[in-house]
């Protein structure tokens, strides 16, 4: 009975404790747009229903077209306006560019030095030029037209193969998936993980990265609550941030092991990893490991 009276009084004064720090927190910011009224605790949480645009277009019509909302303990700001969505985004880009310090760019985006996890900075400006410039820039992508012809030349055949004999039912969903995971893949690294067709003598390390692939996507962004209501790490019977740093780990390993293989490679291809790393061997300081897995991690 003493460890269940001290459990509720903890629980008790650590609500209270985050109560006041949002009710502190909110006062920070001045002039915020309108918005609807935030609960202790989980903020606005509570008006988030599925379909969200349907949910966002009657927030919209009643508060306008720039809203706040409280996710949490996070401030959210919704633009709804076009024309100024464009003013965020041209005269007011550098105050609106950092991003959110999350649990997934501690844990999996190299402790928030990946492209969409830094803030902005000479770091983050760097990061920019090279994706834009060079990584990912119209050149390189227009070299890379043949894998996206293939990919989707292999999912016609088979949709054609399926439908040969009889009328068949196709989920078209997991196929465009797998189409552009293995387009991006193939750019990556030159190599194909999804499909009946992926290499035989890859289907383990295959099947490792898609296991890797769905459980980043649960994790990544904004899907820990905790990042959200800080309380519930007090709560936190998932082991979320466990699970955040062990999918990290997992991927970093993957990582490792596509530039370890690429190295060994007696001749270098035309693949962003092989790009990546002739860039290392003119600038060490600057391309190191880390930056190039965070640079193929935010490419996928």
């Amino acid at each position: 009975m003493g460890i269940l009276s001290f459990l509720c009084y903890s629980l008790f004064y650590l609500s209270i404790f985050f109560i006041i720090r949002l009710l502190f927190q909110s006062r920070k910011f001045k002039n915020l747009p309108p918005g609807p009224t935030s609960l202790p605790i989980i903020g606005n949480l509570h008006h988030l229903k599925r379909p969200l645009n349907r949910t966002f277009k009657g927030l919209t019509e009643k508060y306008g077209n720039v809203i706040s909302l409280w996710f949490g303990s996070r401030l959210v700001v919704v633009v709804s306006s076009l024309s100024e969505f464009q003013e965020c985004f041209t005269k007011n880009d550098v105050v609106l560019a950092n991003r959110p310090k999350f649990l997934s760019g501690k844990y999996i985006f190299y402790n928030y030095t990946t492209l969409g996890s830094t803030s902005y900075g000479e770091h983050w400006r760097n990061l920019r030029r090279i994706t834009s410039l060079d990584v990912l820039s119209n050149h390189r992508i227009n070299n890379f037209a043949p894998i996206r012809r293939d990919e989707t030349q292999r999912l016609i055949k088979k949709l054609a193969e399926d439908s040969s004999t009889k009328f068949a039912e196709v989920e078209l969903t997991f196929r465009f998936f797998d189409m552009t995971f293995n387009n991006i893949m193939r750019m990556i690294s030159g190599k194909r993980y999804y499909g009946d067709d992926c290499d035989i003598s890859e289907v383990q390390e295959a099947s490792q990265f898609r296991d890797m692939v769905s459980e980043l996507l649960q994790l990544s962004g904004a899907n820990n609550k905790t990042d959200f209501m800080p309380l519930l790490k007090f709560l936190d019977f998932e082991n979320l941030e466990k699970r955040v740093k062990r999918i990290g780990e997992k991927n970093d390993v993957f990582l490792s092991g596509l530039l370890q293989e690429q190295r060994n490679k007696k001749e270098r291809t035309n693949t962003m990893i092989d790009h990546l790393l002739n860039m290392q061997e003119s600038q060490p300081e600057y391309y190191t490991d880390t930056i190039i897995k965070g640079l193929c991690l935010v490419s996928t």
